[in-house]
């Protein structure tokens, strides 16, 4: 595997994503994104990493991760769906890789942070799998809006940035411009947009 060009430091935050080789599912059934999500919390908690946001999908993920110390970001990454794709591989009896190659990251400051995490929280909304954003159980974006009392999110963030829980809901669903969000954050997701094409 060719070696990556970021340079993973304490205190960076990066948007992590990736989708299922040739566009294909990565999650077969609910005991799936429960599964991973374990996975989420025992490695990131293990190297010191803080979960700013995350949302699986079908057939990709996001996740908005701060690297907390020296330990680095993409050696738990790969901890975690390594052990995903092995899993999958066994309880499924398949063979063959199940993402479209290695894992995509993009670092984000944090003034650009809460943009990344609207447009990850609202992918299954603007993918149409719900019509209500808070009817997807496998983001965070209920912890965020004060709907669900998970583990998996950076709680101090939340606070800093937003001293209402409704104050995020309004910021996410008073935007309903996608091709603005894509714009936007262009130069963040620049080559998850190349990749993936709207039906994803």
């Amino acid at each position: 595997m060719p070696s990556r060009n970021e340079i993973f430091k304490q205190g960076s935050i990066f948007h992590i994503y990736n989708r299922g080789c040739n566009r294909n599912k990565i999650f077969f059934e609910e005991n799936n994104y429960i599964y991973l999500l374990q996975k989420i919390k025992h490695f990131t908690s293990e190297f010191k990493i803080s979960v700013i946001a995350y949302c699986l999908m079908p057939n990709h993920y996001h996740l908005l991760l701060r690297q907390n110390s020296e330990k680095p970001l993409n050696k738990c990454i790969q901890f975690i769906f390594n052990g995903y794709s092995k899993a999958i591989n066994k309880k499924y009896n398949r063979s063959g890789t199940l993402f479209q190659g290695k894992f995509k990251s993009v670092e984000v400051d944090e003034g650009e942070s809460l943009k990344v995490c609207r447009y990850i929280h609202r992918n299954p909304l603007d993918d149409r799998l719900v019509d209500k954003l808070e009817n997807w159980k496998f983001s965070n974006y209920l912890e965020w809006i004060g709907k669900r009392n998970g583990e998996l999110y950076d709680k101090d963030f939340v606070k800093k940035h937003f001293s209402k829980p409704e104050l995020y809901e309004k910021f996410v669903l008073d935007y309903f411009s996608d091709k603005q969000a894509a714009n936007e954050l262009r130069k963040y997701i620049k080559l998850f947009k190349k990749e993936v094409n709207t039906d994803l």
